[in-house]
């Protein structure tokens, strides 16, 4: 199979990308994916129809990873702190620093809620991590969902308060009907 084709599939890759190295990893790439489909024991009725969609795909998918560099290089080089790896960095939540703020802020969260009363930490246990409703918390607590409510909002405010000590700054409130807090 390799003599009988590869100067074809060689030509064919050659025109298609303009470039005589290329072209031969190409062509050398669709040989070693036919070989590790038929060594795989799926059968290969037209090995020449096989090589020319495999090198099809692989001068495709060249092309695609070609548009991305070229897309990459371009905002790399529209962002002013592009130069260099700093414009190759990940996404800012996995930068050490943030993953440190992250962790300490969730230990803050946790000693919060450890600190409220026990029957309103159970309230917002049930509710935030269990996911019962407040008629379900109030069935499985013996009291009313007024009640829960009122449990669930002093323990939401609690956390909003650690997490706006944590941020230096006040949060807006999320909740509905939410009172202003202040700061003690």
């Amino acid at each position: 199979m390799l003599e009988r084709y590869y100067r074809e599939l060689l030509g064919f890759l050659f025109r298609t990308v303009r470039d005589r190295d290329t072209a031969a990893d190409l062509a050398q790439e669709s040989y070693a994916r036919v070989l590790t489909a038929q060594q795989a024991g799926r059968p290969v009725r037209d090995p020449r129809g096989l090589l020319y969609r495999t090198a099809r795909n692989l001068v495709i998918d060249q092309h695609r990873r070609a548009e991305v560099r070229a897309q990459t290089g371009e905002a790399m080089s529209l962002d002013d702190e592009g130069a260099g790896l700093d414009g190759l960095a990940g996404p800012p939540s996995q930068e050490p620093d943030a993953i440190v703020a992250s962790r300490e802020g969730l230990a803050a969260v946790v000693a919060a809620i450890e600190e409220l009363p026990p029957r309103c930490r159970e309230a917002f246990i049930l509710y935030k991590f269990d996911g019962l409703s407040y008629a379900e918390i109030a069935e499985r607590m013996g009291i009313s969902p007024r009640t829960v409510e009122m449990q669930l909002q002093i323990a939401m405010h609690a956390c909003w308060l650690c997490l706006d000590r944590i941020d230096g700054a006040a949060r807006t409130a999320p909740a509905r009907g939410r009172r202003k807090r202040t700061e003690p």
